[in-house]
């Protein structure tokens, strides 16, 4: 990844051409892994919630059956989208610290050590 040099007057600073390193394959493969990774989770969510919603809104007699006691389906349903949540961010931390950060650190090694 290439450098170009921008001298301001009185300065001697290198900057990092960021267009080459956006256009680089280790960041466009990095980009890939990423998307490949969140677009189809965010998806996965956005229709389990859009599910729990037209539930609550089309189906109030099945969200209210009752479960065990005072717990109905809706509230099971309803805590299930918190459990998701801390899921899936669980799952995107451990899978980024393995497949992201790796490369992630590579590149910008790459950029820190030819900067200077």
């Amino acid at each position: 990844m290439s450098t170009t040099e921008s001298q301001p007057p009185g300065e001697g600073i290198a900057t990092t051409d960021w267009e080459t390193v956006q256009a680089s394959p280790e960041f466009q493969s990095l980009r890939r892994r990423l998307r490949g990774f969140v677009f189809p989770l965010t998806a996965a969510f956005l229709v389990w919630y859009l599910l729990y919603v037209l539930l609550a809104s089309y189906a109030p007699a099945f969200m209210a059956t009752k479960v065990v006691g005072n717990i109905n389906v809706g509230l099971i349903f309803g805590l299930l989208q918190f459990v998701s949540t801390f899921a899936i961010t669980t799952w995107y931390v451990k899978w980024a610290d393995k497949n992201f950060d790796p490369p992630a650190a590579a590149i910008r090694e790459e950029i820190e050590g030819s900067g200077r």
